[in-house]
């Protein structure tokens, strides 16, 4: 686990952009058994966390259609949460970061790890709008 004040800015890339922190079992299943569309960021301490899966993630939002729903679980702190994340994601293997669609609470688009490492964040951003027009 990753101590606080390490991980607080990587948090902050995110929620200071509206995404909502799960950080709990509890508080995943309830956010995706919200009617519409969520958006769940696995959210990392890596270097392609930091320069592709994040900022890809918060120009998407630049989009006309967009997720109803925008929240972020945290690999290596929030444990429970991820865990949980990772069980909706299925069949997918877990990776992080990651990024997950999630319709109606049923996942209808994801960006794995190999997906966002080595791509540019435009390149996560024009992805995730693909499939926020065709899911929003």
């Amino acid at each position: 686990m990753y101590p606080a004040e390490l991980v607080k800015p990587m948090r902050e890339d995110l929620t200071n952009v509206g995404f909502e922190e799960l950080q709990t079992a509890e508080a995943v299943d309830a956010a995706l058994a919200k009617e519409g569309t969520t958006l769940v960021v696995v959210n990392s301490v890596c270097g392609c966390a930091a320069a592709n899966a994040r900022p890809g993630a918060r120009m998407s939002l630049q989009n006309a259609k967009r997720p109803d729903h925008i929240t972020t679980v945290f690999a290596g702190v929030d444990k429970e949460a991820v865990d949980k994340a990772r069980e909706y994601m299925i069949p997918f293997p877990p990776s992080s970061p990651c990024v997950a669609l999630f319709k109606d609470g049923e996942l209808v688009h994801m960006l794995e790890r190999h997906h966002i490492e080595g791509r540019p964040a435009e390149l996560i951003a024009e992805n995730l709008v693909d499939a926020y027009n065709a899911h929003c």
